[in-house]
């Protein structure tokens, strides 16, 4: 089996997308299927045509000059996506070509497919009208949000297949007019090898960071203003007055750093808020050591609703408490009261109280913990995950040689 993926971004940038898409091509070669790996223009990657990232080859699709002059349009960049896949296809000859979200990487890929006779699976991890809401360059039922939606039906709609992440998105898909038949859910997932299961923090640092005697609440990720991490300064600030020893640590970065540590000075919290900024990604785990109770606050929108984030699978394989708002992708992956806990989306006040109760009931945090590992154990490794492109692939191929097969007895 030869699969050509075509992907928004990928290493050496570190996010959610990427390290999915690294776990899926891991697992795919564990199965003995080839793969080719395409970055659409949003990869940023100059003039270099492919390069190779910790053994993996990626094929990158580079800035026309003449776009680049004018502002690299929607259109061009599609255009662009497209002569490479024709290139790529010439020379991979795939079975199958797997383009992942956005949208932007479908169109070319729907147009490259029928021209080659491939099938098409179209992934969606989320919707791109969903995702531009949130960082300001949509409006909800604004015209760029109708369009992009109009053209994530588009594709749906014509793809040979669709997976996704989760259900919620899943039953979008559906009620958009995709049969249910062509719709599969890859879940996320994680190596439960790769993490270590309630390790000691890292002493040393611990101390550089001012943390020693005190217990620390804590976030890993991007900063996005949906991660709802000012209701986590809210709520330290209605803790703080009972809890002297409290501290919130912040690992990453993003549009809302800014915000949060002005909120942090306006809410006289400035010394109780620890901001480090990012951090190399092998170095993520000597952080998430110092932390005795994850956050992750999430407010409500489309966006939160329908897409399962990975952090709160890192946090159970970790055997790491953890509180996460009740939003939709939440429910999905967490059994409340069993392998995490849940409170009230955009409520601080709500935040502040499931902190207070985890905090108190620590004797209760190994079984908690247990579970969790259990449960990413049995239902949420990469492994079970990736296994299920298998039926998908299978009965693609199957069904573009049949229909190789009956133009070939046309044509006798």
């Amino acid at each position: 089996m030869k699969i050509l993926h075509v992907l928004d971004h990928s290493l050496p940038l570190h996010s959610g997308y990427a390290f999915r898409t690294l776990a899926i091509l891991r697992e795919q070669h564990a199965r003995g299927w080839e793969t080719c790996q395409l970055t659409a223009p949003r990869h940023n990657a100059g003039d270099v045509l492919s390069e190779e990232v910790d053994g993996w080859r990626f094929h990158r699709t580079p800035l026309p000059l003449d776009a680049r002059r004018r502002g690299f349009g929607y259109v061009q960049e599609m255009m662009a996506t497209r002569r490479r896949l024709e290139t790529l296809i010439e020379e991979f000859r795939p079975d199958v070509l797997h383009a992942h979200s956005p949208v932007l990487n479908a169109l070319p890929a729907l147009r490259a497919g029928r021209r080659h006779r491939l099938p098409v699976v179209y992934e969606i991890r989320a919707f791109w009208e969903d995702a531009a809401v949130d960082i300001g360059t949509a409006s909800e039922g604004g015209l760029r949000y109708r369009l992009s939606r109009a053209l994530e039906t588009y594709a749906v709609r014509r793809a040979d297949h669709v997976t996704t992440i989760c259900e919620g998105l899943r039953d979008d898909i559906v009620a958009r007019g995709c049969p249910a038949e062509r719709v599969t859910v890859i879940p996320n997932g994680v190596d439960p090898r790769a993490f270590a299961f309630d390790t000691e923090p890292d002493a040393g640092l611990r101390t550089r960071l001012g943390l020693d005697g005190t217990t620390v609440v804590g976030f890993v990720g991007s900063f996005y203003a949906y991660e709802g991490l000012d209701l986590l300064i809210e709520a330290l600030a209605w803790l703080a007055p009972r809890n002297p020893d409290l501290r919130v640590l912040l690992v990453g970065g993003g549009p809302q750093e800014a915000a949060l540590k002005a909120l942090a000075e306006a809410r006289g919290l400035s010394r109780r808020v620890v901001l480090v900024g990012r951090v190399p990604h092998e170095q993520v785990q000597r952080y998430y050591g110092l932390v005795d109770v994850l956050a992750y606050p999430r407010r409500r929108m489309r966006l939160t609703e329908l897409v399962t984030p990975l952090k709160p699978l890192e946090a159970m394989a970790q055997g790491r408490m953890f509180v996460a708002s009740d939003v939709g992708g939440h429910r999905e992956l967490v059994r409340d009261g069993e392998t995490g806990f849940l409170f009230e989306a955009g409520s601080a006040n709500a935040l502040a109280t499931a902190l207070e109760r985890v905090l108190t009931q620590r004797a209760d945090w190994p079984r908690v913990q247990a579970q969790a590992r259990r449960f990413v154990e049995a239902e949420r490794t990469w492994a079970e995950s990736v296994a299920r492109y298998a039926p998908v692939y299978g009965g693609l191929t199957i069904a573009r040689q049949a229909a190789a097969e009956l133009r070939a007895d046309r044509v006798r």
